[in-house]
């Protein structure tokens, strides 16, 4: 006889009984359970990356010309668009908005830009490359291998500004001798993010291996 029950990988967020975002009374922004959970954390990078490409797009910074800057615009709004998605894909949900600390970045300087965007970049890539296999719906997995192939060409267009017409875009110490890229578990990403975010961000709900 047929019946309704869904299987975990097709059933919503709440009928598998995710748990959505919090904040608790020290601040504390608690990502949630299940793919919720995880989306959320990738909403938190994307935070991230979208605020640091609006302040150094914003700050003009010394030693990068026309072309350079078009890229960060680029990268700024694509960073926009992600966080945007995130937010309305969880809804209620969601984290709240972040705030964001960048006092270890010159805006003023070019090299100093580039040099966070890269680091910024190289993270995000590997925790999506980490997290993919934590999602449990397929859907949400196809949109994470979609959003991470832009953050890899995001990576791969800073890297040549750095290091123009050189191998650096896919360097070894992102790229293994098999030709993969490095991925990293939440519990690896957020302790190297959490010097940029002002909010401590609480993952001990998020799945693990």
């Amino acid at each position: 006889m047929a019946h309704n029950k869904k299987t975990t990988a097709t059933a919503s967020p709440a009928e598998r009984g995710d748990a959505g975002s919090s904040v608790d009374q020290s601040g504390t922004v608690h990502l949630g359970s299940g793919d919720v959970g995880i989306l959320n954390y990738a909403l938190a990078l994307e935070q991230l990356e979208a605020e640091f490409y609006t302040r150094a797009v914003d700050a003009k910074p010394s030693g990068l010309d026309a072309d350079a800057m078009s890229i960060l615009d680029d990268l700024r709004k694509h960073e926009a668009v992600h966080r945007e998605f995130f937010f309305t894909a969880l809804g209620n949900n969601a984290i709240p908005r972040l705030s964001f600390d960048f006092s270890s970045v010159d805006f003023t300087s070019g090299d100093s830009v580039l040099e966070t965007a890269r680091s910024i970049e190289d993270l995000g890539v590997s925790a999506f490359n980490g997290a993919g296999q934590l999602l449990t719906n397929p859907d949400f997995l196809a949109v994470a291998g979609k959003i991470v192939s832009v953050e890899a060409r995001h990576a791969a267009a800073i890297r040549d500004l750095l290091r123009p017409k050189t191998a650096s875009f896919a360097g070894d110490d992102v790229v293994d001798a098999n030709g993969r890229e490095g991925a990293r578990l939440p519990a690896e990403v957020l302790p190297l993010a959490a010097p940029f975010i002002k909010e401590k961000i609480d993952a001990s709900q998020l799945p693990t291996m």
